[in-house]
């Protein structure tokens, strides 16, 4: 199962990371000035991960492929890593779909 990992920035904002059950980090967090708000982020990206509509899948400028989740508001909650090719940029975000919902929250 996936987790969540709310870490404290260099500086003082908050962040968190999901990371899918072999500790690989699919979805990362822009920097929150509190831990409620960061926590509040965890709680958007659990209800909408579960919407396809929600995910943006983009291409960067090197080729590369990436996806940004956002927020019913159409705030960008969580951007992906980059990945080489499309297809597996789609299977992070069917990672992200199945991992998140029931995701525990740790505090590192």
């Amino acid at each position: 199962m996936g987790k969540f990992e709310v870490k404290t920035r260099k500086n003082g904002e908050f962040q968190f990371n999901l990371k899918a059950s072999n500790g690989q980090v699919i979805l990362s967090s822009e920097g929150y000035t509190t831990k409620a708000n960061c926590m509040n982020g965890i709680e958007s990206v659990k209800r909408n991960s579960q919407v396809e509509a929600r995910f943006d899948k983009l291409e960067a400028k090197n080729g590369k492929f990436y996806f940004n989740l956002k927020a019913t508001n159409g705030q960008i909650i969580g951007t992906s890593e980059m990945y080489e090719t499309a297809a597996s940029r789609d299977n992070g975000i069917a990672s992200v779909q199945k991992n998140a919902p029931d995701a525990e929250v740790v505090e590192i």
